[in-house]
């Protein structure tokens, strides 16, 4: 199995996770917040696509699928066109609101770009330097692995919150 191999399956899991948390759930479940100052489903599933995509189209040289794909105009929020929710505030959480359906429908979109980018990476690809802000400058394959890591933390916030509002029904 090659490391390209890997990273696809990582971020299969990510995607068959998402889908799980989103089957079935409602507007009112997506919005549920465990304290008044606490993430929703649809944040986290939102924050966590964003964090991909915004990340992935970065390291690759790619268009984020939230701009190009119209999807930002789908979601229709009033934030800014490259916000992609890390540091927001309550409110700020508050007015991410999607159903299911977009927040998956964006999702698969965002994963088959990232597939389709990590597919193509060979063994030396990993050890490119993509972000020179950092010290030690950030590797490709540094990159990814964030990006998995960001996304399963954030998966499983929102599988912790769906079992909650299911124990509590």
């Amino acid at each position: 199995m090659s490391s390209a191999d890997l990273l696809v399956d990582g971020f299969g899991r990510i995607r068959e996770s998402v889908h799980d948390v989103l089957d079935g759930i409602g507007d009112t479940e997506l919005q549920y917040r465990t304290d008044p100052k606490a993430n929703t489903i649809g944040w986290q599933i939102w924050h966590l696509t964003r964090v991909q995509d915004d990340h992935i189209a970065g390291a690759g040289g790619l268009a984020q699928v939230w701009l190009s794909g119209g999807w930002f105009e789908r979601f229709s929020l009033p934030l800014d066109r490259g916000d992609i929710g890390y540091g927001h505030i309550p409110d700020e959480v508050a007015v991410v609101r999607a159903p299911a359906s977009l927040l998956a429908g964006y999702h698969d979109a965002t994963y088959e770009q990232t597939v389709e980018f990590v597919r193509g990476l060979t063994e030396a690809d990993l050890d490119v330097i993509v972000d020179r802000r950092w010290d030690p400058p950030v590797t490709m394959g540094a990159r990814l692995i964030s990006v998995l890591a960001d996304d399963l933390q954030h998966v499983g916030q929102a599988a912790f919150i769906r079992g909650l509002i299911e124990r509590l029904a």
